[in-house]
């Protein structure tokens, strides 16, 4: 039996599928108001077997922060994919990016090790490494994360819950931890990573020119499962198809679209602009920014990702970017003819 936190999220339920697909048991992880939908939803993308695959997922209320929930739900369970985490940008949300992400993190990891675990696999994030030192060019697994580089709160959570798996691992817990960069693949349209398109769609007019790091949901999920097969533990990897600009990303989804792409050249003296209305708009409007400082100032920095360990361990090869976001239009809910 193998648990999955986190599988009603963009990569927990592709790993969802990805799993039953290959004849395994599957328990997952949910709190009793989640909405199962999406996963649905994702299964007919991926599976002609949709509806027997996702009938066949033991799925099990409880909640990271309850323990008691955690120890009962990996009754049985030999492996762990670890996916459950908030994914925030906003200020006021570091207390619940703690909460949930760390405490949370913390909570699994002791019950898995009082379950006497076999494997664990936690989802990272990029955020969780450092900035490049001088003299190099790409960001790597061995790259230290600094508070000193001006840290978002999510950074932050998703740092220290690495420590608490590496915790673990000093305990006794065999586990690995995989760093994506920012994830493609359909998912809630409104939220996370699949955000990008549904701003694209909706007339996005500007572009920044910084640079950050691109990959596929699925090849995520294939790593995730390849890495907890093998004889690799105690190890992060970075899991990066490719990195390229904001402006190549936001014209490339607009052409598999079939809309217009962001014309205009977005400063970053333009940005600090955006961000300081956005939170004007939440003062006065009580609308919640999409658009903060951390975001705003995200879209200049160029930040390159290494996946050559990933690449080395299991010969692995990334699904091309723009083939992805060609696969993710493809499931996006609008009447704009999609190019082919």
């Amino acid at each position: 039996m193998l648990l999955v936190t986190g599988g009603t999220g963009l990569v927990g339920s592709h790993l969802l599928i990805d799993l039953l697909q290959k004849g395994k048991k599957v328990r997952a992880l949910k709190r009793s108001s989640s909405n199962l939908d999406l996963v649905r939803k994702t299964f007919s993308f991926y599976s002609k077997d949709a509806n027997r695959l996702f009938d066949s997922i033991e799925w099990f209320d409880g909640d990271m922060l309850d323990t008691d929930s955690l120890e009962q739900a990996l009754t049985d369970v030999e492996d762990v994919y670890h996916c459950a985490a908030l994914v925030s940008f906003k200020k006021e949300d570091k207390k619940n990016l703690l909460d949930i992400n760390v405490e949370g993190t913390r909570n699994l990891v002791n019950a898995c090790i009082e379950r006497k675990i076999r494997k664990f696999c936690m989802v990272s994030s990029i955020a969780a490494l450092g900035t490049p030192e001088e003299g190099e060019e790409m960001v790597k697994e061995t790259t230290p994360w600094s508070p000193e580089d001006k840290r978002s709160g999510y950074s932050l959570s998703k740092f220290q819950s690495e420590l608490e798996v590496w915790r673990g691992i000093e305990e006794g817990l065999n586990a690995v931890i995989v760093n994506p960069s920012i994830i493609l693949g359909p998912g809630q349209w409104d939220k996370g990573s699949s955000l990008l398109f549904s701003t694209v769609a909706n007339g996005l007019k500007y572009f920044t020119r910084g640079v950050t790091g691109y990959v596929d949901v699925r090849d995520v999920s294939r790593s995730m499962i390849e890495l907890m097969e093998s004889e690799i533990v105690n190890e992060r990897f970075i899991l990066n198809g490719d990195d390229c600009t904001y402006e190549f990303i936001f014209k490339t989804i607009a052409k598999h679209i079939g809309i217009e792409g962001p014309t205009k050249y977005a400063s970053p003296k333009m940005t600090e602009i955006g961000w300081r209305l956005a939170y004007l708009q939440k003062v006065f409007l009580f609308k919640q920014p999409g658009f903060t400082k951390e975001t705003a100032r995200a879209s200049h920095n160029i930040r390159k990702y290494s996946n050559q360990k990933i690449k080395d361990a299991l010969q692995f090869e990334f699904i091309d970017i723009e083939q992805s976001i060609k696969d993710t239009v493809q499931h996006y809910p609008i009447q704009a003819k999609v190019k082919s």
